[in-house]
């Protein structure tokens, strides 16, 4: 219960934003006695997640004192692995990006190539999160230096490699003074050391805050124990345990999910309510879901297989080894240039998901959609509008929009994985 009502402060506290948020308010938002909100924000303090931010006027008695999240006080590195791109990025407390990295990746490469280059990524951004210690800032307990190895997600064999708890004592390290670099994509691939077997991420002086690594990529995988099924195209990663082997080589707690998954969690973190799904047009198809605010995976991560939905029994084969697969009828369309006729069917395979979940929104990413978003949205929704009208259903047809985040979603939400927990985010 505390690590829960901790979680559900520091939530609000993220909320609140610079301008803070008072005791009394916090007492209000959340049920809570103001003493025990007076004993969790002490705790948050202590351990440098929350300062004093001024005080406020009151309508009766003494001025209450704000207080606001810390954003540097933890950072977690967001890793999009695609099938011939990796993208990472730093995020802090509040998900704001402060530094990125992109460059070319070979998933067909084999997985010690494909490891390396992630164990650099996370390298370099990780030795950013260390400096001097914020003037002030308690240091934690043993506990608290643990924590980020404790959480939802363990599994036999893991060194560490496991979301965060959701404590607000035991979130993360204390803050450093020292700004991390702006957001500047790097078309090289980054050295630095850590990247050989069981070396920590960070590096420099001072105390790291580095909660971990969350990874998102093509499915279909296994996110309670982080390990790959046969990725489309990739046979040679069925059964490969990534979650463990990057735990190992990095030595800091990693979360594995699926690309679309990763993108919906860090939607649903920045604000998108009610349900809705994600679908992303890449190298690949995938679609997220979001049901009544939760990720919803499935009892084996099956969940948002979108892509392989057949909706042609005669069409071409497929990859995955049906025929007529959404995905292979939709990329084939985009090698012909034909993008309207891609929006099409990518639009037939969003009524039949609407159709069963009756959600509320269709987003739309991936740098397929990105090439002619205007085409998709038009496209996708015509097709939508067209299936209302047909159902006899009441009220407007479901909305598409395309996805905020641009080509870096995916890996915010990866980061996500690590912090959404933090602020009691369910569905991780």
């Amino acid at each position: 219960m505390r690590s829960h009502n901790s979680a559900v402060v520091l939530g609000l506290l993220r909320a609140a934003g610079a301008d803070g948020i008072s005791r009394l308010e916090l007492a209000e938002r959340t049920g809570l006695t103001p003493q025990a909100v007076s004993k969790i924000t002490a705790r948050l303090r202590g351990d440098g997640l929350a300062e004093e931010a001024g005080r406020r006027a009151s309508t009766g008695g003494k001025p209450r004192t704000v207080l606001r999240l810390v954003p540097a006080a933890g950072h977690a590195v967001g890793v999009h692995l695609d099938r011939d791109e990796l993208r990472a990025v730093l995020v802090d407390l509040a998900g704001t990006v402060v530094a990125e990295r992109r460059t070319p990746v070979d998933l067909g490469a084999g997985a010690e190539a494909v490891l390396g280059a992630v164990a650099r990524a996370a390298t370099e951004l990780g030795a950013q999160t260390r400096g001097p210690r914020t003037r002030g800032a308690a240091e934690p307990d043993a506990g608290a230096r643990g924590a980020a190895a404790r959480g939802a997600v363990t599994g036999p064999g893991t060194r560490g490699a496991t979301a965060p708890d959701t404590t607000g004592r035991e979130a993360a390290e204390p803050p450093g003074e020292a700004a991390p670099d702006p957001a500047v994509p790097d078309a090289g691939t980054p050295s630095g050391a850590g990247a050989s077997s069981g070396t920590p991420v960070p590096s420099g002086t001072g105390r790291s805050t580095l909660l971990g690594l969350g990874i998102a990529l093509p499915g279909p995988l296994d996110h309670t124990r982080g390990v790959l099924h046969r990725v489309t195209g990739f046979p040679e990663w069925d059964g490969f345990p990534l979650r463990d082997a990057l735990a190992e080589r990095l030595g800091v707690p990693v979360v594995v999910d699926k690309d679309t998954n990763a993108a919906a969690l860090g939607l649903a973190a920045a604000g998108e309510g009610g349900s809705f799904v994600y679908l992303h047009l890449g190298t690949g198809l995938g679609a997220g879901l979001v049901i009544g605010g939760a990720v919803h995976r499935g009892a084996r991560t099956g969940a948002g297989e979108f892509g392989h939905q057949v909706i042609a029994l005669d069409g071409p084969p497929c990859p995955c080894g049906n025929r007529g697969c959404v995905e292979v009828l939709c990329l084939a369309a985009v090698v012909r240039g034909e993008t309207a006729e891609a929006a099409r069917v990518l639009g037939a395979g969003a009524a039949n998901l609407v159709g069963l979940l009756d959600i509320d929104l269709v987003l739309l990413g991936g740098r397929t959609v990105a090439a002619a978003p205007e085409t998709f949205v038009r496209g996708v929704g015509d097709v939508l509008d067209a299936h209302a009208r047909r159902a006899g259903g009441q009220g407007p047809p479901v909305p598409v929009r395309i996805a905020p985040g641009g080509a870096r979603a995916v890996a915010e939400g990866a980061a996500q994985l690590l912090l959404a927990p933090l602020f009691g985010r369910p569905g991780v």
